[in-house]
């Protein structure tokens, strides 16, 4: 088994374990944190010019964050489902343009832009539940 294959192997498996039992909310920051993975890796991959790597890690993270824009409750959502539908096509359609152009610059805008979201979805299960403290402190 060569470097590579045993890598991807461990990637594989390390999914798994992470996505097996995760909970909904879970899922979609090991989305993102994927996606930012791979876009931080096609930078590196720019600059040393690998590019069959880069254009595999750009296209892996344009996979991801499709998963994100699926992920989302249109019905439900409301603008902010509909602002992120659009941010997420905005990041991929500028993914693309990086991955023509190799412009490592690009690359660091999506990922400003993925931190800005993910930060406030992680931020999400600890406001739920400082609201559920508040509301029972208030029902004593």
């Amino acid at each position: 088994m060569n470097q590579r294959s045993a890598l991807l192997q461990y990637n594989q498996v390390r999914a798994h374990v992470q996505t097996e039992g995760a909970s909904p909310h879970r899922l979609i920051q090991i989305l993102m944190e994927g996606a930012l993975e791979k876009i931080r890796a096609a930078k590196g991959l720019i600059e040393r010019r690998d590019i069959p790597e880069k254009i595999r890690n750009i296209n892996w993270a344009l996979s991801l964050i499709d998963g994100l824009r699926h992920s989302l409750d249109m019905e439900n959502g409301g603008e902010i489902a509909r602002n992120l539908e659009s941010l997420y096509d905005y990041m991929q359609r500028r993914l693309i343009v990086a991955n023509a152009e190799n412009d490592p610059s690009i690359l660091d805008e999506v990922v400003s832009l993925m931190l800005e979201i993910k930060s406030a979805w992680d931020a999400v299960p600890e406001n739920i539940s400082k609201e559920s403290r508040e509301q029972a402190a208030e029902q004593v």
